[in-house]
């Protein structure tokens, strides 16, 4: 097979992978526009004879989105802002210095990685009861979502720690600078692009957080948008246009941020891939 067909089938092949991937996505676009009997039509549609745009208008005042949207946007700034505050002299110093100590930090790391949120959700919500934190459940919910998305950070922002070059420290260090100095002269600066992508990462986790809110925020004014499109859903549901509608304005903001950031998250992403 020669190289041009190579790469046509790869094209191929990844154009059928993304309508798989990106169906869902038309589909809750499209039924958000259908009219009820259109949405239980038999066979399916994949068109709006008679799309419903004032739907949204109806979801958004109805619902009142914009408190929930405004409640996502805390519970993940509030997230991204104590993981990256914590998580890069964490990542830097994994980077930087290898000892026994070292290693079993980095271990204990990739085991929080791997622990489920359904796992933490109760010793972290009896932990919290005891000491008062579910008194403010948005800051709880904050700090477990932290501390669920850590280890992600860590280990992401590392490898881009590790892709710079401890010499360019070493230099730092000879001319008069401090540790610390080098760090946020040097190594910080460098490493910026890494952790902006890991954050962006964060953020996008932290807005569709699901489990913790649902279990730590009672108060309806505080929910996320996570917890309020599930409230609206029931086993009597027949509006799932303005569900769809809701789920719709939840999700786009999200992919904006994906699309107009797509080449920066990719070159973070593969920052660390080589030293």
């Amino acid at each position: 097979m020669s190289e041009a067909m190579k790469y046509r089938l790869l094209f191929v092949i990844a154009m059928v992978l993304a309508i798989i991937y990106l169906f869902p996505l038309y589909w809750m676009y499209l039924s958000s526009l259908k009219t009820t009997s259109d949405m239980f039509a038999t066979p399916p549609t994949f068109h709006a004879s008679h799309p419903q745009w004032h739907v949204y208008g109806d979801v958004w005042l109805g619902l009142n989105i914009g408190r929930y949207i405004w409640n996502s946007v805390v519970i993940a700034t509030g997230s991204v802002a104590l993981v990256t505050i914590l998580g890069t002299g964490l990542a830097y110093v994994l980077a930087r210095y290898r000892n026994i100590w070292i290693d079993i930090g980095l271990f204990l790391v990739l085991m929080l990685q791997v622990l489920p949120a359904s796992l933490m959700i109760t010793p972290i919500f009896v932990g919290f009861s005891q000491i008062g934190v579910l008194d403010f459940p948005r800051f709880a919910v904050i700090l477990a979502t932290a501390a669920k998305t850590m280890p992600f950070f860590v280990v992401l922002v590392r490898a881009t720690f590790m892709s710079v070059p401890q010499e360019l420290e070493e230099a730092a260090l000879v001319d008069g600078n401090s540790r610390v100095g080098a760090f946020f002269n040097i190594v910080l600066p460098l490493a910026r692009n890494g952790i902006l992508v890991a954050a962006i990462l964060i953020f996008m986790q932290a807005f569709g957080e699901f489990v913790y809110s649902k279990s730590m925020i009672q108060n309806i004014e505080l929910q996320p948008s996570s917890v309020g499109l599930y409230s609206f859903i029931g086993p009597n549901t027949s509006e799932w246009n303005k569900i769809m509608a809701f789920a719709a304005m939840y999700v786009t903001p999200i992919l904006a941020i994906f699309v107009l950031l797509q080449r920066r998250i990719v070159s973070g992403l593969t920052s660390g891939a080589l030293k």
